[in-house]
């Protein structure tokens, strides 16, 4: 059975390239999000085995979303995706729950990589 994926970034480019990615190596893609309060309003109704969660998004960061999700579900599995040079938001997104993270641009095979990690 494939591993089901929650897609949360506000770029739709960004969206539309993870979840043709993510397809094609068998996961299945359950919805996308475009900010943090519909992530963890899209969590809620479609529980996923993972989340690829953008850092910086308008509305709620991503790193709120963690929170907010993890405290509601903790076994949540949140990967979080970031620019280079945003270290500090990275400790701070794995302080609020998230299982590892991804730096913009990403690889194919890191961004499978992080995904096979964080599902153990």
């Amino acid at each position: 059975m494939a591993r089901s994926v929650l897609v949360c970034d506000d770029a739709m480019f960004t969206r539309m390239m993870l979840t043709g990615l993510l397809q094609e190596a068998g996961y299945e893609v359950l919805g996308e999000a475009e900010n943090g309060i519909a992530a963890v309003e899209r969590y809620d109704e479609l529980r996923p085995d993972i989340v690829l969660m953008d850092m910086v998004m308008p509305g709620m960061s991503g790193i709120e979303a963690v929170r907010a999700i993890r405290q509601q579900h903790p076994e949540a599995r949140i990967v979080m995706c970031t620019a280079m040079g945003q270290s500090q938001l990275c400790e701070e997104a794995i302080m609020a729950g998230a299982m590892g993270f991804i730096m913009k641009p990403f690889s194919a095979s890191r961004v499978l990589e992080a995904l096979d990690e964080a599902l153990g």
